[in-house]
């Protein structure tokens, strides 16, 4: 006797479909910390930090060699990389939410023709079994 499948799991993951990155804003910190990281996390934001680190170079130029290292690392890379490196997080999480998609609907596609590959073996199995039957027959 043959195995079927829980059809009841398939139609529940196909309702679920693929975890994205949006499913992990849950509550009020959750949204608040996507709020903030959305504002900052623009290279217009990186642009008015670089404009406001800059403002404080001529200080730094003159407070000699140090100062300047300082306000590098301190100031100008610590600013501005910050709001560059989430744009990045973000290009990425996009790139990874529609890798998942893609990949989601290539596995429903292949389930699919799956399920179309059982339903042709076992219609082969049956004409098989009666066309067997049927030359047993004919030989008595």
């Amino acid at each position: 006797m043959e195995q079927q499948p829980d059809k009841s799991a398939v139609k529940e993951q196909s309702h679920a479909g693929p975890h994205l990155i949006k499913h992990e804003q849950v509550g009020f910190n959750g949204r608040l910390a996507l709020l903030i990281t959305n504002m900052v996390g623009t290279m217009w934001c990186a642009y008015i930090f670089a404009i406001i680190a800059l403002v404080s170079l001529p200080a730094a130029i003159h407070g000699g060699t140090a100062t300047i290292i300082s306000w590098i690392a301190q100031t100008f890379l610590q600013l501005v990389l910050l709001s560059v490196i989430m744009v990045g997080q973000r290009v990425s999480a996009q790139a990874s939410d529609k890798q998942a998609l893609q990949t989601y609907k290539d596995t429903e596609t292949l389930l699919k023709l799956q399920s179309e590959v059982r339903q042709l073996i076992l219609a082969n199995n049956r004409l098989t079994t009666e066309i067997h039957d049927h030359l047993i027959k004919s030989k008595k």
